[in-house]
Formats: C-alpha cells, sequence, structure tokens
C-alpha cells in the first residue's frame, strides 16, 4: 500500500481507503447497502490485511447506524493506527436545530458520533455540505472547540464549492483556528468537474483530495452496462448523479476494452 501526507499536515494516509456508507443499511440507506456487523468486521479486516488506514462515515449513514457498526467491527484494531472519519450537517431528526453547522449541532452531533464510534477522537471531521445560514466564523469557532478539547484531530470539508472552500480558509487563517486539511469531493471518469476549481484549489492551498464514489456506485466498475442498471439505481438511488447516460456507457465501453486488453478490470482502469 502506498501513503500519502493529507494535505499540508503530517497524516499519512493510504491512497485506497474504506467508505461505509453501506453500513446498516436503514432507512433509504437500505437502497445502497445492507451490510451487517459480520460482513463489516470482514470488509473491515480485509482492508487492514490490505494496508488501509483510513475509515470514513458519518452521522447521517443509516442514521448513525453505520458509525455503531464501524466502533464495533474495529474493537482493539484502533489501537493499531487505524484513522476514522466522519462528518456532521445532514439533518437526522425532525427538531430545528437537527442538521446544520451551527456551534449547537456540530459539538452535539460530535459528541454522539464518539459515543457510537466507541472512541475519544475522531481523526478527521468534515463539514459534510455547505449551511447557507450559520456564518462561518461560528463553524469554524465551533471546530477549533472540538480540536482544544481533543475530540477532533484535523477538519475537512465536503462537497464544497471553490469559493465556499476559500471563504473557510480566509476566516481559519485570520482568527488563527483549525484549517481545513482536506476536502471530500466528487470526482470520477463520469464526473470531472472538479478539475474546474476544487483540484487547482488543492493545489493552490495545500489541501489533501479524498474521492468519494470513485467508481460512480459501480457504474464504472463495468459489472453493469446499459440493459443491467445498478441495485442503487432499482432502489431510486440517484448518487453520484448521471447528467448524460449515453455518455456514461461509453465511457464504461471503453474501460472495458482497455481492462481487456491488459488483463485488468474495468474498475482498476477507472481507478487509475
Amino acid at each position: 500500500m502506498e501513503y500519502r501526507t493529507l494535505g499540508r499536515s503530517g497524516l499519512k494516509v493510504s491512497t485506497l481507503t474504506l467508505g461505509t456508507m453501506t453500513f446498516g443499511g436503514t432507512g433509504p440507506f437500505a437502497a445502497v447497502g445492507n451490510s451487517d456487523l459480520s460482513e463489516a468486521k470482514r470488509i473491515i479486516d480485509t482492508c487492514i490485511d490490505a494496508g488501509i488506514n483510513l475509515i470514513d462515515t458519518a452521522n447521517v449513514y443509516s442514521n448513525g447506524l453505520s458509525e455503531e457498526i464501524v466502533g464495533e467491527a474495529l474493537g482493539g484494531k484502533r489501537k493499531n493506527d487505524v484513522l476514522i472519519a466522519s462528518k456532521a450537517r445532514m439533518r437526522i431528526g425532525n427538531g430545528p436545530n437537527d442538521e446544520g453547522l451551527s456551534r449547537h449541532h456540530l459539538i452535539r452531533e460530535c459528541e454522539r458520533s464518539l459515543k457510537r464510534l466507541k472512541t475519544d477522537v475522531i481523526d478527521i471531521y468534515f463539514l459534510h455540505e455547505w449551511d447557507g445560514v450559520t456564518p462561518l466564523e461560528e463553524t469554524i469557532a465551533a471546530l477549533d472547540t472540538l480540536v482544544g478539547q481533543g475530540k477532533i484531530r484535523y477538519v475537512g470539508c465536503s462537497n464544497y464549492s471553490g469559493w465556499q472552500v476559500m471563504k473557510a480558509l480566509s476566516i481559519s487563517e485570520s482568527h488563527h483556528q483549525p484549517r481545513f486539511v482536506t476536502q471530500q469531493i466528487h470526482y470520477t471518469l463520469e464526473a470531472r468537474e472538479a478539475e474546474y476549481e476544487l483540484l487547482p484549489i488543492s493545489v493552490d492551498q495545500g489541501l489533501g483530495v479524498l474521492v468519494w464514489s470513485p467508481l460512480a456506485g459501480g457504474l464504472l466498475s463495468g459489472k453493469y452496462r446499459r440493459d443491467s442498471p445498478t441495485a442503487r439505481q432499482l432502489g431510486g438511488w440517484s448518487e453520484p448523479p448521471i447528467r448524460d447516460e449515453d455518455r456514461l456507457w461509453r465511457i464504461v465501453d471503453v474501460l472495458s476494452e482497455i481492462g481487456k486488453a491488459r488483463g485488468v478490470s474495468a474498475a482498476q482502469v477507472a481507478l487509475a
């Protein structure tokens, strides 16, 4: 396994990481996957044996069940340098403060995530999406509090636009508060919009890049073709978004051709 430092930090992260949105399978997330504790343990053990050292989850995945399963599945392995990333921002209840990036919501959700994960600290804590309501000064100050309390070690953003990233970085630097070390972005061979601003910003500002669903929910794996939709699609799950299905399948055709010529899978070609 190859490891790279994450942005300007000294944290070394494996080039392949494990996402756990498929753990739990409750509510709308049942359309994505329903790995139970036994299956999650098998997956996590396989990844750790291969050298993967970062497991990514979020409070909204199956309404916290994904975090619970990760905490149970890791057990004592947490001592073996396994990093955990989690996120907050999405709606997780019916109350007026059950979503967003307010100090109230962020600190409360971080503390709940720590309990579910059975750990004292989250290594990378992501703002899951732009808020648009809470002043960024309040959000970043809340992250500063969590870092100061030792509950999180690094902070990042997920699904931000270019101007949102730069505004947050400016506030962090002017207030001498925690700065994003990484972005988590949507970036695949089918969706390359990140190349316009997000990737150049990462280079210029020294941010790491973690890509979610790099195989487009399995659509770029070569397993699925025009006449065989994925289980996610059949279940009504629309992420990651596909704007042009014909273009998608033309990409898959080329991936399969290249993979066949080189004796590897279409998925390996797509990731490369």
